[in-house]
């Protein structure tokens, strides 16, 4: 048995491969572009394993994907591939078209014609799932209900308008082809191996490096926070027992202020790498200008997901924040080696100097 999964070099991608190696064994194709985030170091613990293949492809590439498809013939397809950064779909809106639009419908057209040709049993046991997000809801009112699945599409930047787009072909090719699908939208994510344009870990390596701390705005926005291995650990379940055509919001139970979590960060940076004078990281904050277009608030209503399939996250953000600064403080390594002069260039542009 074998399942195929696209963006596995990414953040939650990779966290996903790393994770299910270590739950499974079954075989796990592992399908990613290498852009700027794809990160193989993340993959390190998995070289030369005899269950996980690695196959650097472009999934808006349908010749490559009919081809993985056919090798492979997996009983399951788990869609992270995605252009994820809303700053950087501000600044060039056009590679998010492409990876989450035209990627995904690649990718379905693929899906759906090796589903076709698979016999009765293996037909109906066949599942595509597609990881969406909670920016596709658009912004929340303070005091508002959380997001449920129910919730009205509000997109509003680049980045989250191509991810509903995604779903909504997803959820198209279920109700017009029949294909198996499920969705998943989650809340934001924070754990090991996240690159370093997000805002937990920039502010873990700027306050470690003696730079500023950059907050948008008052930093008042708000997030439902999630951590990594929780996610995985949902979209497991999904795969395993999730009914076809439904969505599943999955989310942390963790509302924070932007302003929060970084006050956090540096609070925990004190204890565990104090500063050489002795002052508090927090001297290093800086408020800099909103970016346009900022929605004010996210938040997940996951109830669905634990009274249908009986999920619900084990960490609090307070015990996910401390484990994922402690992993940034052990392995200064990954951190040095993925910041590459096309992530320098790129904080250069949003933040200054």
């Amino acid at each position: 048995m074998t399942i195929l999964v696209t963006g596995g070099a990414g953040f939650i991608g990779a966290n996903f491969v790393l994770d299910w190696v270590a739950q499974s064994n079954e075989r796990i194709v592992n399908v990613d572009k290498l852009t700027y985030a794809g990160n193989l170091h993340t993959l390190a613990p998995l070289a030369n394993h005899t269950q996980h293949a690695f196959v650097r492809a472009d999934i808006a590439d349908r010749g490559a994907m009919d081809k993985l498809i056919a090798q492979y013939r997996p009983r399951a397809i788990v869609n992270f591939a995605a252009e994820s950064h809303v700053d950087r779909s501000i600044l060039g809106p056009g590679e998010f078209i492409q990876t989450n639009i035209i990627g995904v419908f690649t990718l379905l057209e693929a899906a759906l014609a090796y589903w076709k040709g698979l016999d009765a049993e293996p037909q109906a046991a066949f599942r595509f799932l597609h990881v969406s997000t909670d920016e596709v809801y658009g912004s929340l009112a303070p005091g508002a209900p959380a997001f449920t699945e129910n919730h009205r599409y509000e997109p509003n930047s680049p980045y989250s308008a191509s991810k509903a787009a995604s779903d909504h072909l997803v959820r198209a090719w279920h109700h017009t082809y029949g294909l198996p699908v499920l969705t998943t939208n989650c809340s934001n994510n924070y754990g090991p191996y996240h690159f370093p344009e997000k805002l937990i870990p920039l502010m873990i390596l700027n306050a470690l490096a003696g730079k500023s701390l950059p907050v948008y705005g008052d930093g008042q926005q708000i997030r439902d926070w999630l951590y990594v291995r929780d996610h995985c650990s949902a979209i497991r379940r999904v795969l395993e027992a999730g009914v076809p055509g439904q969505t599943y919001n999955i989310g942390g139970c963790n509302e924070k202020t932007n302003l929060e979590v970084v006050r956090t960060i540096c609070g925990l940076l004190d204890e565990n790498a104090p500063r050489a004078d002795g002052k508090s990281y927090s001297e290093q904050i800086t408020f800099v200008k909103d970016r346009p277009g900022h929605d004010k608030r996210y938040a997940i209503d996951a109830s669905k997901i634990e009274r249908e399939l009986g999920w619900k996250p084990a960490e609090t953000f307070e015990s996910g924040i401390r484990k994922t600064v402690q992993w940034y403080l052990d392995n200064p390594g990954w951190a040095k080696d993925v910041i590459s002069g096309d992530y320098r260039d790129w904080v250069h542009k949003q933040y200054g100097t």
